[in-house]
């Protein structure tokens, strides 16, 4: 379902994508409302699930994972059964960060953190109890643009 907003709905979610520690009374007076209008409007956003959860991004590397790996996955079992055990694998494995289920070549597609290569070898040993076909893994030597900010342009505005 589409949700149409208007410019302050807007103004009111980029400011929380760039800092969500913001009060409502500050988001209220940077947008121009009322703090109660603003706290109608982000509990609005909230209940149409454009807001999905409110977190604080940890730098990495001062939490010793300074090593990102995408793992790239192939399986040759494509049931139920299997899908199911290789989700129980993933989400009890905390350094797994995202798990995406892919088309083409590769089946699933897994960012991961971890706090070098042993700490790799780990993760890898923890992976493969779900009975992989193939594993492939590429590590990230400089990262280049990171963000959890989502353009705004597409959202459909209200016309008054």
């Amino acid at each position: 379902m589409k949700i149409k907003v208007d410019r302050q709905d807007k103004a009111i979610l980029a400011l929380l994508q760039a800092d969500a520690s913001l009060s409502v009374a500050e988001v209220a007076e940077k947008v121009g409302v009322s703090k109660s209008a603003c706290w109608r409007r982000m509990q609005k956003l909230e209940e149409a699930g454009v807001i999905r959860e409110r977190v604080t991004l940890l730098n990495q590397d001062k939490v010793n994972l300074p090593l990102t790996v995408y793992v790239s996955v192939r399986t040759n079992q494509h049931n139920d059964r299997w899908a199911e055990r290789f989700r129980e694998v993933v989400e009890g494995v905390p350094e797994v960060l995202e798990v995406y289920r892919m088309s083409g070549d590769l089946d699933y597609l897994i960012k991961a953190v971890v706090t070098d290569m042993p700490g790799y070898d780990r993760l890898y040993k923890e992976l493969i109890k779900a009975d992989l076909f193939d594993v492939s893994s590429s590590f990230v030597m400089e990262s280049m643009k990171q963000t959890t900010q989502l353009p705004l342009r597409y959202l459909q505005e209200k016309t008054q």
